[in-house]
């Protein structure tokens, strides 16, 4: 008989008499499976440890571990738990056939055996096991099968979100990479406050698209080199709601929370933030985290309109305005893995040169301008 594996199938015997190993050794073979015969059942629980069993046979009186014991250590084996253990015995009392029973024996053997009894009954049930064996192996096809359907589920999911994002930078062509290291440095807040890996891979995902919202501010306003109107400005604000209605009444849990950060990542902590003005733990956690990231890419990078300010500036101001604009957890976050946020800094501006802002160009207008247009 085969397993699921197409290997023949392996019974362990386990026996102080060897003529009895000899006899249950032959009528195992002759069901085409493999004898394990072992006259110590000591050395049978050690093999049983690293070689996997289709059946146990063994007898019940034995020196070291009755077959009870054996029967009761292997079934707190990994693996053992549905193998079919038979007991054999030459005890008639009916108390000790209740308690193998009771303790996970399939079948009970009265010697002296009739063989060609027992070759029937151990076929029958090494055919439960054979079935056994191949739903077994089929659960374990149909599982792999699930995670590879899901993995290209959420590939498929992946793509749609940078194809998505890559239609809102063909609008703003100065922010390209800015959705890149915006969402680097959401993982690393994500991943100081011990968020767990799939909630930090959630995070860098759905970060890309917090400004997909501005699909819907027109060219003069998203690309005017100048400082903006407060016509324009609030035209401008309205890309949070604009991002959350794209996003809004999806299935899926990224883009519910790629949702949340599009709505609220231009919330203040103090309240005083937009469109809701929602305040502390009233603004999700990852709106939170991407208003960290987002304010502080937007700081260290040109734009037409002001010079790129240092990581150094850029710091000193989240923790200048910790508790009043930002979450002072998060801060601390990003704070507490400076040198890797310096790691992705330079990695994407290697090509042109960034100076530390002056002072005149720290002001808070030019600040507040950043920060709407990131």
């Amino acid at each position: 008989m085969m397993s699921a594996t197409g290997q023949k199938m392996r019974v362990l015997i386990v026996d102080d008499s060897r003529s009895n190993l000899a006899l249950f050794s032959n009528i195992v073979k002759g069901l085409q499976c493999i004898a394990v015969p072992f006259v110590d059942p000591r050395l049978a629980l050690v093999d049983a440890t690293t070689h996997a069993a289709d059946m146990v046979i063994t007898d019940y009186v034995m020196p070291g571990l009755n077959g009870m014991e054996l029967i009761d250590r292997l079934r707190a084996l990994p693996g053992y738990a549905d193998v079919p253990m038979v007991m054999m015995s030459s005890c008639e009392e009916s108390a000790v056939l209740y308690k193998a029973l009771d303790m996970g024996v399939t079948d009970f053997l009265r010697k002296p055996i009739d063989a060609i009894e027992v070759k029937a009954r151990l076929r029958n049930l090494l055919k439960l096991r054979e079935a056994q064996s191949r739903l077994q192996h089929r659960v374990t096809w149909l599982d792999e099968e699930v995670r590879r359907a899901t993995r290209k589920l959420a590939a498929r999911e992946e793509e749609i979100i940078l194809r998505l994002c890559r239609a809102a930078e063909s609008r703003d062509g100065d922010t390209g990479a800015h959705i890149q290291r915006m969402a680097s440095y959401c993982r690393l807040i994500g991943e100081a406050l011990d968020l767990g890996e799939a909630q930090c891979q959630t995070l860098t995902l759905a970060a890309p698209m917090h400004d997909i919202g501005k699909i819907a501010v027109s060219d003069a306003i998203l690309l005017k080199p100048g400082k903006l109107t407060s016509e324009e400005r609030a035209m401008m604000e309205l890309h949070t709601l604009y991002g959350f209605q794209i996003l809004s009444g999806s299935d899926s849990d990224l883009i519910k929370c790629a949702a949340d950060i599009a709505a609220t990542h231009h919330e203040r902590w103090d309240g005083t933030g937009y469109p809701a003005r929602s305040r502390e733990d009233e603004i999700p956690l990852f709106g939170r985290i991407a208003a960290v990231a987002d304010v502080f890419d937007a700081l260290t990078s040109e734009r037409p309109y002001k010079k790129a300010w240092s990581p150094e500036d850029a710091m000193a101001y989240l923790k200048a305005c910790s508790g009043q604009q930002f979450d002072p957890q998060c801060v601390n976050a990003f704070a507490s893995r400076w040198q890797a946020a310096l790691g992705i800094y330079h990695a994407k501006n290697d090509s042109f040169a960034i100076s530390p802002a002056s002072q005149s160009l720290r002001t808070p207008e030019i600040v507040e301008e950043a920060q709407l247009r990131a």
